[in-house]
């Protein structure tokens, strides 16, 4: 088990250092071999890990592999372990699982890259990042896994390097996570002052007693747990991007289409809603820091699904449901239901990896058109897409048959989604409610605005260039084969996990590894809520099919109609909230005009101006006349002399 653990871990690292090192010596595609085998196997351990752990005896529900010391200073003792429990086995499942997938895809989408070694090599990489991430056992080694995405997603979305485009969007990436990781590493500190420790075993140990404390910050005196808490979260905003922090998401997509279905299905904007769960102990003594955890999600769910309404890039659209999904899992966690919210994110792994890969493969298939605009008619190039992608979209709308065997059949986010609203409603509160009819109104737009990507893409007559008509085709079957992996996941995976998740299995299968008493009474009120409310996200989500099939197949003259009548909230959305706009006024202006002022003034005239142009040159021009002095000749240093000792006899009789 021990040696199953490593292998998971550090296959990916080794497979990165080959295929980035070495590919010059063993060539491409050992290099795409290499990489991809090791994730294959990986994938394989962890479904061995995951059945060991999740269904294994009491005693066996959490291990930790200790590798070696790491720090010792004073007071702060670090090892580096690896901790499994059942959230990291489920985590190991969807990371290796989506990420072996990817690599596979990759072979195909990149096959004409001549760079395609070190774009593997850079998958690798980042997938090493976030199983150092979820295996963490202390906060200080959760940080270096959090940093470690940070860096390779930098590096994967600027993989392109000669576009302008795809360097801003990467270093735009880099800096956003940075203010959030500001405030993630502001939490570390402040929870290592409160419990004396980053181990999460000490650190949850010690939370009842950090409930009661209080903390100077900032010259208030504010509930120290709450502010850890809240500090905490504001890492994971930038990291899930979430509402404030979310605008390097959509720019993310400049990366290559493996990259989108990496960072927005399985791995970096998942991190945050991981570390709320596995922090989960903390955050049930922190109400307040809760219940911005739910504003922020809900209010990100419904943000980003106006936005995904008005898009025409096919990538960008997914992206944005990215979004608005991880703001579904953020307010499940934030109301307590934290293996609802990780029953949605192992889910939505599966769908939106699905609907990523399958946008590549019409990206693919029309030539790297990505306008939906310039598409239509393309079930006829690539019927296999066509259907693949169908699956991935009922799965993100929660399409599903309700009150057969219990809970009902359907696509994965059928249960995942709904689990959720339901334990929105079932908490009771205020911002519980208020996080309900935001999911619901979300659940509504998502259904619509997915389906309108597939009518747009699929249906009617093609709107594009007819030479790429002419010249397209399905995508090739080693690109095909992870689409037929995902869709099986997007069918099947909600229906297996649901007792697992938020059945009647959840409290053996979830002990050691959250917060068992939030979560019991939210799963136990959701069992329990009234049924309208249970019925209505999918009401909404077929409410929402349906009203696009009517504007975009049935008649499609009224989208133009629609715009033109709220062409102000049409813009409004469109242009993304004017986010960006906003940012740009507040931030990015005024600090290049301070950066220009530092320039002009700072460097320029006083830098350069009193140095050397100004204070060396004139340095320079005194050494020269003073050195005239230095002639040589005695009788000039005698008179040279005899004026100071006449200068300085003069100074101190005027003093008296």
């Amino acid at each position: 088990m021990d040696l199953a653990v490593k292998l998971i871990v550090f296959l990916p690292l080794v497979a990165a250092a080959i295929a980035g090192l070495f590919c010059r010596v063993i060539g491409d595609r050992p290099a795409q071999v290499v990489t991809s085998a090791a994730l294959l196997i990986a994938a394989a351990l962890s479904i061995f890990v995951f059945v060991r752990i999740g269904f294994g005896p009491e005693d066996g529900k959490m291990m930790v592999v200790k590798l070696f010391d790491w720090i010792g200073s004073g007071t702060l003792d670090v090892a580096w372990s690896l901790r499994v429990d059942t959230l990291t086995a489920v985590m190991l499942i969807v990371v290796t699982g989506v990420s072996s997938m990817v690599h596979v895809y990759s072979i195909g989408y990149m096959a004409d890259d001549p760079s395609i070694p070190r774009f593997m090599s850079y998958l690798s990489l980042f997938t090493f990042f976030m199983l150092m991430l979820v295996t963490s056992d202390n906060l200080v080694q959760l940080f270096f896994g959090w940093e470690g995405v940070g860096l390779a997603s930098y590096l994967l979305i600027g993989f392109w390097y000669d576009r302008p485009s795809a360097n801003a969007a990467a270093m735009k990436a880099f800096i956003v996570n940075r203010v959030g990781d500001f405030g993630f590493a502001l939490g570390i500190a402040a929870v290592w002052m409160l419990s004396g420790s980053v181990g999460f075993h000490e650190i949850f140990a010690k939370a009842p007693d950090m409930a009661q404390m209080r903390i100077q910050f900032l010259g208030m005196d504010l509930p120290a747990l709450e502010t850890a808490c809240i500090l905490l979260f504001i890492g994971a905003m930038g990291k899930s991007a979430q509402l404030g922090l979310h605008t390097w998401l959509p720019d993310a997509m400049e990366g290559p289409t493996p990259v989108s279905a990496l960072i927005h299905a399985a791995t970096m904007v998942t991190a945050g809603v991981f570390m709320v769960c596995r922090l989960s102990p903390l955050f049930e003594l922190a109400p307040v820091a809760s219940q911005v955890v739910t504003l922020i999600g809900a209010a990100t769910a419904f943000f980003a699904a106006t936005i995904g309404l008005t898009q025409f890039d096919i990538k960008r659209v997914v992206a944005y449901s990215t979004c608005s999904q991880l703001g579904y899992m953020f307010f499940a966690a934030g109301v307590g239901g934290y293996s609802a919210a990780m029953f949605h994110l192992m889910t939505h792994a599966f769908f939106k990896a699905l609907l990523f890969l399958g946008s590549g493969s019409v990206i693919n298939c029309l030539h790297h058109e990505q306008d939906m605009r310039k598409m239509g008619g393309v079930k006829e190039k690539a019927p296999q897409t066509f259907y693949l992608m169908w699956i991935g979209t009922l799965a993100l709308s929660g399409i599903g048959v309700p009150y057969i065997l219990g809970h009902g059949i359907g696509f994965a986010g059928f249960y995942s989604k709904d689990s959720i609203l339901e334990a929105a409603y079932a908490a009771g509160t205020q911002v519980g409610y208020i996080a309900y009819w935001l999911g619901i109104i979300a659940a509504f737009m998502t259904a619509f605005y997915s389906t309108r990507l597939m009518f747009l893409t699929f249906y009617g007559k093609y709107r594009g260039d007819h030479h790429t008509w002419d010249h397209a085709h399905e995508s090739p079957a080693v690109m095909l084969i992870p689409l037929y992996v995902l869709g099986i996941g997007a069918l099947l995976s909600g229906l297996v996990a649901y007792p697992w998740f938020v059945g009647e299995d959840w409290e053996h299968f979830w002990s050691h590894s959250i917060a068992v008493k939030a979560t019991e009474g939210v799963l136990h009120g959701m069992h329990h809520v009234p049924e309208w409310s249970s019925l209505l996200p999918l009401v909404m989500g077929i409410a929402g099919i349906a009203l696009s099939y009517l504007y975009y197949i049935a008649m499609p003259g009224l989208p133009a109609k629609t715009v033109a009548t709220f062409s102000g909230l049409y813009r409004f959305f469109f242009n993304k909230w004017y986010f960006d706009e906003l940012y740009d006024a507040i931030f990015v202006r005024p600090a290049l005009a301070l950066g220009r002022v530092f320039w002009k003034v700072g460097d320029g005239a006083l830098i350069d101006g009193l140095g050397p142009d100004g204070i060396a040159a004139r340095s320079r021009e005194l050494a020269g006349a003073l050195s005239r002095f230095q002639s040589g000749y005695l009788y000039h240093y005698a008179f040279a002399m005899l004026v100071g000792v006449a200068a300085a006899v003069t100074y101190f009789s005027w003093l008296r």
